[in-house]
């Protein structure tokens, strides 16, 4: 998954949110690129939605996705997809990478929710997602990953995230699935022959003086609270609609 492959696609898409200074949010910087089509939809009160939009196939083989977003002081920023995103194999030879990286400074909210990652069967694609927020930051961030398409034996997928606030890691951890993945993956102590993963974290401010307690949720759900004011909901499901309805029952459940 780390050969030098200089035949695919390479794209970074950028956002940077700002307060308008009357109460709202606004978007100086919204730079899309290839296949990384970012748009603006409507937004809410103070917050500014982004969306992103596939403008073609993939993550390919080979390929070299990354997303850049900045939310600054007193800044509130929605970011979804329109769709799921695809890895696929592809001609090239060589895994994907799709790098995001996140900055959310003190006063500002980011919500992060983009639709599934689903790993078709002979894909290769690593995720890495590091978020840095500042101390009064306030977060929603959502991953989920399929593990396959109906009836279809998954490809490899790895993926990091890494969550620092105030400079001090809260969260930093690493999941491989699929062909050439340690073993045990599919075993009783991570999926347990599930085909649906996720995670959602949830950093508020309010959380250092009202600590969230562990707690499961339902078959296959728990709620964990991190070092810091965070919480991380962590779930694994037979499939995308069972996963996303046990995450959103996670941040229900934190008010």
């Amino acid at each position: 998954m780390d050969g030098v492959n200089t035949a695919g696609v390479r794209a970074v898409a950028r956002i940077r949110a700002r307060s308008d200074g009357r109460g709202g949010t606004c978007l100086p910087v919204l730079e899309s690129d290839g296949p990384l089509a970012l748009r603006r939809s409507r937004g809410s009160g103070a917050e500014a939605r982004v969306v992103l939009v596939g403008a073609m196939s993939g993550p390919l083989g080979g390929d070299r996705f990354a997303v850049r977003t900045e939310v600054e002081e007193g800044a509130r920023l929605r970011v979804g997809s329109a769709a799921a995103t695809l890895a696929l194999p592809g001609q090239n030879k060589g895994g994907a990478r799709y790098d995001v990286r996140i900055t959310v400074a003190d006063g500002a909210e980011l919500h992060w929710l983009p639709e599934q990652l689903i790993s078709a069967r002979g894909s290769e694609l690593r995720v890495t997602t590091r978020v840095d927020l500042a101390a009064r930051a306030r977060l929603v961030l959502r991953e989920e990953q399929v593990l396959g398409r109906a009836g279809e034996h998954p490809g490899t997928l790895a993926g990091r995230l890494t969550v620092r606030i105030a400079g001090r890691v809260v969260l930093d951890q690493e999941l491989a699935c699929g062909p050439g993945a340690p073993g045990g993956w599919d075993g009783p102590a991570v999926l347990a022959g599930h085909r649906a993963v996720g995670q959602l974290v949830v950093v508020r401010p309010e959380f250092a003086d009202a600590p969230v307690g562990p707690r499961r949720l339902g078959d296959g759900a728990a709620v964990l609270p991190l070092a810091g004011p965070a919480v991380l909901v962590t779930a694994v499901a037979p499939d995308a609609l069972r996963l996303r309805r046990l995450l959103d029952e996670g941040l229900s459940s934190l008010g």
